[in-house]
């Protein structure tokens, strides 16, 4: 695998850009155990929340922490806790439910950690006798289908995902846990995202890792809609799934950590970026102690590599690309543009903050601990990559290929068959101060892989989001809601009935109180003024949480 050259690292890290906070408080509020609501319970509305938009906004994350004696490590640990705000003729209900996960079960049932989360360990049973602890430390460990990061759809149901081979169906309605879906039982993957694309005929895509004796691949999946599926049941159902593309690991030894792929019109691209897995210390983790996390280093010297593959015939280009070590969770959007593929990301330039979302670092107190822990954290800001399509013998060598009319990215061919791409930040000062964004949404029907204009997103002036943001990406303008001790979920777009504009309808994001218990509330901001239209609040406490979507048909 090539690696990048000293002067094509030398970025300035994104949180030398942002300015220095201080006095933050603590939100440890935002990350302990919540009971669950499993009959629907009104709500108290002010405002109008619009009584065109009728179904469900279903939300995920991480609700319980503990069990018996036992303390999760980090906060994508603790158990899935789903929610959902019920919406009709301008009122709003609330319920929530813990997926019945077998993690959840099983360590209900015994009180204690006994499958193991990305950075908890579970330690061998104390009834055991020690001949039994010793050699339970050379089995491997059951996999988690602890569903806690989002709300995936396949073929019009509903599953509840993380980032393992195991999903669960969920019921949209009574939040209800149904079947288990193992990927690896349909296609020879070990694992999928749980941030499918879906294209416009119904069908899905993602992407998931298997190993063996050949190597490490990453593979692109397309599940087709159940009309293309031959012999598919009629629920939790992947009969006709399929790999299109697999795609070798540079790094056979260090694979790395993916959480979502790029998806335009014609094309994937999958960003094989510098977080690695340590494959050696992956198959001994258990016997030496360590939680998954702890097998995830940042690797800088890899730099980063940009995989097309044509997602019609699942042919994979022979160009690499490559760009300086970056680190993206998430990404906005993809379109093609005369010849060239337009990709726009959340991105920062220390891979190493997935770990530092330890239990221990958000229940910091109040003042100069929380500052530093802030301070020291990555900021996540909106970038801009443009890969030519079309590079051949022909291509000169060492001159930007980036002809597009008022775009700042560039690429140029260093050697035959490889480019070398800089970014264009997609954003000015003014965002700085609000510390970057994440949790990107568009309005995804219309827009998704294709030419867009605007995108919501949580801003990050704390550890976690303590702002919204709607952004222009051609003119960089921001339309922000703020208010101290506000801390807003991730904002989901919803189109009003018969939309002719871009940004015509409603955003939706949940809003934890920490200063206030039982008064979280649902907010419904109008997308194109982003002024407040409505808030229905809920009379019980709900967690900071992951990913959500609406439901129309809830």
């Amino acid at each position: 695998m090539s690696q990048v050259t000293e002067s094509q690292t030398q970025t300035v890290p994104s949180r030398q850009r942002c300015p220095r906070a201080e006095g933050l408080e603590s939100v440890a509020p935002l990350v302990r155990t919540a009971e669950e609501t499993p009959d629907p319970i009104p709500t108290s509305v002010s405002g109008n929340i619009p009584t065109w938009i009728k179904g469900s906004f279903l939300r995920n994350g991480p609700a319980k922490f503990e069990f018996g004696e036992d303390r999760y490590n980090h906060w994508f640990d603790g158990m899935a806790m789903m929610h959902r705000f019920h919406i009709c003729d301008g009122k709003v209900s609330y319920s929530s439910r813990f997926l019945r996960s077998d993690s959840y079960v099983s360590n209900s049932e015994k009180n204690r950690i006994v499958i193991s989360e990305f950075g908890t360990l579970a330690m061998p049973d104390p009834c055991k006798n020690i001949f039994s602890r010793f050699f339970s430390r050379f089995t491997f460990p059951k996999t988690t289908d602890n569903g806690n990061v989002n709300f995936v759809k396949y073929r019009g149901d509903y599953y509840v995902s993380t980032e393992t081979n195991f999903m669960r169906r969920i019921d949209p309605r009574s939040l209800e846990t149904k079947e288990k879906v193992d990927w690896s039982q349909y296609i020879a993957v070990n694992s999928a995202t749980a941030h499918p694309h879906y294209d416009r005929n119904g069908a899905s895509y993602n992407m998931g890792n298997s190993y063996s004796s050949g190597g490490f691949f990453y593979n692109i999946i397309r599940v087709p809609p159940r009309e293309e599926a031959q012999g598919a049941r009629s629920s939790a159902d992947l009969t006709g799934a399929e790999v299109i593309c697999s795609i070798p690991a540079s790094e056979p030894r260090y694979p790395s950590y993916y959480h979502s792929f790029v998806m335009s019109e014609n094309y994937i691209v999958f960003i094989e970026q510098p977080i690695k897995l340590n494959l050696l210390r992956f198959m001994l983790y258990r016997m030496l102690g360590l939680g998954f996390s702890k097998v995830m280093t940042w690797a800088p010297q890899y730099g980063t590599i940009f995989h097309l593959v044509n997602r019609h015939n699942g042919k994979r280009s022979d160009v690499k690309y490559y760009a300086a070590p970056m680190f993206t969770l998430h990404q906005i959007n993809a379109f093609e543009d005369n010849g060239f593929l337009v990709m726009d990301m959340c991105c920062g330039d220390d891979g190493a903050v997935i770990a530092d979302y330890s239990l221990e670092n958000l229940r910091r107190a109040s003042g100069e601990e929380m500052d530093e822990f802030y301070n020291s954290l990555c900021r996540n800001l909106p970038r801009r990559y443009v890969l030519p399509l079309t590079v051949d013998e022909q291509t000169p060598l060492d001159q930007n290929l980036v002809t597009l009319r008022n775009y700042k990215a560039t690429a140029k061919q260093t050697k035959p068959g490889e480019v070398y791409m800089t970014h264009e930040d997609l954003h000015d000062d003014e965002l700085l101060q609000y510390g970057g964004l994440e949790f990107p949404h568009i309005n995804y029907d219309k827009y998704n892989g294709r030419p867009y204009r605007y995108v919501y997103c949580c801003g990050f002036g704390h550890v976690v989001s303590d702002s919204l943001l709607k952004m222009d990406v051609r003119t960089k303008e921001l339309k922000v809601w703020r208010f101290p001790g506000l801390y807003p979920s991730e904002p989901v777009f919803v189109a009003s009935p018969g939309a002719t504009e871009e940004d015509d309808g409603v955003v939706l994001s949940v809003i934890i109180t920490p200063r206030k218990e039982k008064s979280t509330f649902l907010l419904v901001l109008d997308a194109k003024t982003f002024s407040e239209l409505g808030r229905a609040e809920v009379p019980v406490d709900v967690p900071y949480g992951t990913h959500g979507v609406f439901n129309e048909m809830g």
